[in-house]
């Protein structure tokens, strides 16, 4: 067996496959489809610091290999999360992370710093693809100001690992992953999901309350490969891939671009036990080609 570990700063991963937030609960939900402490992370879904009741139904809806979501974090805040569910996951043997979301800097710094007393909560996540309510609901993560502006207030009241979790929908994300960098990210995680919309053509209405929501699935996965390979160029963190990753080939193809880790996400609901799968064929892969650590293929893409 290959050595399969791999470090995001001082967060040690037994092996390079995590979980995408969002798409496996508080990993409690998996406990009887896959040993969790086996996965190399698990992320758990959205937490703010406020209660979210989230979109109005329907917030869900399949399209040709993927899924749209506009779920709307919906959660019952930080103050939940630390008195009801940490206690419930502390046990688990792998890093389990959170992902923090917020409408102002000083929410997500808030809610960061309750997060960074609780001792089994090695790291967290930023999703900076929330809207920013003081500037007319345009997402942090598509400006470098916006993007930076989160990370900054964060680092100030977290101290352990921050992954910053970045949109596709912008210009250059190798620009946004550098501001983020610049103030103090530890890692950066992409792709964050596409912006896209399914329509119901007999009653001429969208498939989504709102109209629009997050593309994830097999159907991101080229967009997510080209901006993982451009990112790793950019910056010295480590980056974490992530977008359609259904299979080891998948994954490994995410570690050749310049990926440390990667994240698994719209795969769990189709076999919750794909994380698993994805780790032994990696370790299968290495072993059939001579490799004796992850390491070795990490950042190695020929392009």
């Amino acid at each position: 067996m290959a050595i399969l570990n791999v470090k995001i700063n001082d967060l040690e991963l037994k092996n390079p496959v995590m979980t995408a937030s969002g798409t496996f609960g508080y990993g409690l939900e998996f406990a009887d489809f896959v040993p969790l402490d086996q996965i190399g992370g698990i992320i758990v879904k959205g937490t703010t610091l406020h209660p979210r009741q989230g979109n109005n139904y329907p917030r869900m809806a399949e399209t040709s290999a993927g899924m749209l979501n506009c779920v709307g974090l919906q959660n019952k805040g930080v103050d939940y999360f630390c008195e009801h569910i940490y206690p419930q996951i502390q046990g688990i043997a792998t890093n389990v992370i959170v992902n923090v979301s917020g409408s102002s800097p000083d929410d997500y710094a808030e809610c960061a710093a309750r997060i960074d007393a609780l001792e089994h909560i090695p790291a967290i996540e930023l999703n900076i693809s929330c809207p920013n309510v003081k500037q007319g609901g345009m997402a942090f993560g598509v400006t470098c100001e916006g993007a930076a502006s989160v990370v900054s207030a964060v680092r100030k009241r977290y101290h352990k690992t921050m992954i910053v979790k970045l949109s596709p929908n912008v210009t250059n994300i190798a620009d946004i992953a550098r501001a983020v960098e610049a103030e103090g990210a530890d890692s950066v995680s992409l792709i964050n999901t596409l912006m896209g919309m399914a329509i119901d053509i007999e009653k001429r209405k969208s498939l989504l309350s709102i109209g629009t929501g997050g593309l994830s699935g097999p159907a991101v996965k080229p967009v997510a490969l080209r901006m993982v390979w451009q990112v790793a160029k950019a910056v010295k963190i480590p980056v974490v891939g992530l977008g359609g990753i259904c299979t080891a080939t998948d994954a490994i193809e995410f570690l050749m671009a310049g990926a440390t880790a990667v994240e698994i996400g719209t795969a769990n609901f189709l076999d919750p036990a794909v994380t698993i799968k994805v780790r032994d064929g990696i370790d299968d892969w290495l072993d059939r080609h001579g490799c004796h650590s992850v390491q070795e293929i990490i950042g190695t893409l020929d392009a």
